[in-house]
């Protein structure tokens, strides 16, 4: 591989993961780690990137929230596989709590109308729900963000603490094994923090791409989550250190 290629690749590699370790990146493009720092210090001097102790960042703007429209489209097989084995989790008279990530949307359009208590701050969601006589829909209103046609903010939070969830499914934009789950707003993470308070298990549904991935901000540890429901493209080194932590992992096919 060109050297120009190497780095134009690299710089793909390290947007589309948010953050990246040198000694990732050296097995990835089988170079030694030094030619990787060389490339990293070039591509920092032209403004593509931004090193970090031991890899490199994106320097994207993470600030702008990627439209629903773009994120329905996004992974939709496995999020689609994925909102139908969090389904089975959900039994007649539960209370949940689905946020206002396109796989809880693929949720809502596959849930049976049943007698259930739904609380969401998505609108999409909500609009879904009502097409089913039998489930109740609580919205929690608050500040709309309008590319995800999502409510947060104070008055969402402060509503979501008024009520208690059997069960809470949430989606994230980064799942880290250190560093735990996060968003790519504030404003996302803090509700969605609220959202696993409020319920006596968390269920977090994330595609594979997901993982070892740091965004912007910290919502949880991971050890907070109790079930997590993935792709069959999840490794089995990160499979296994996952129940080591006693989370329930289920792999939808």
């Amino acid at each position: 591989m060109l050297v120009a290629e190497r780095q134009r690749k690299l710089v793909e590699l390290v947007n589309e993961r948010l953050s990246i370790r040198v000694s990732e990146l050296s097995r990835i493009f089988s170079v030694t780690e030094e030619t990787i720092r060389r490339d990293l210090e070039k591509l920092e001097k032209e403004n593509l990137l931004r090193r970090s102790h031991g890899g490199a960042v994106s320097i994207q703007d993470e600030q702008s929230e990627i439209s629903y429209l773009e994120r329905e489209v996004t992974n939709a097989a496995d999020k689609k596989k994925i909102a139908l084995a969090a389904v089975k989790l959900i039994g007649r008279g539960d209370r949940i709590l689905l946020d206002a990530s396109t796989t809880a949307w693929y949720m809502a359009k596959e849930l049976p109308d049943m007698p259930l208590t739904v609380l969401t701050n998505s609108i999409k969601v909500a609009l879904e729900l009502s097409k089913k006589e039998q489930i109740k829909v609580i919205s929690t209103g608050g500040s709309l963000l309008s590319q995800s046609l999502s409510f947060v903010g104070p008055l969402a939070e402060r509503s979501l603490a008024l009520y208690h969830v059997n069960k809470a499914f949430i989606s994230c934009k980064g799942i880290h094994l250190e560093k735990g789950l996060s968003d790519f707003n504030e404003w996302q993470a803090l509700v969605k923090k609220q959202m696993m308070e409020i319920a006596d298990e968390t269920v977090l549904m994330v595609d594979s791409s997901k993982f070892g991935i740091r965004s912007f901000a910290k919502i949880a540890p991971i050890s907070d989550i109790d079930w997590l429901i993935t792709d069959p493209k999840i490794t089995g080194e990160i499979e296994d250190q996952l129940e080591e932590g006693n989370m329930k992992v289920v792999i939808a096919y």
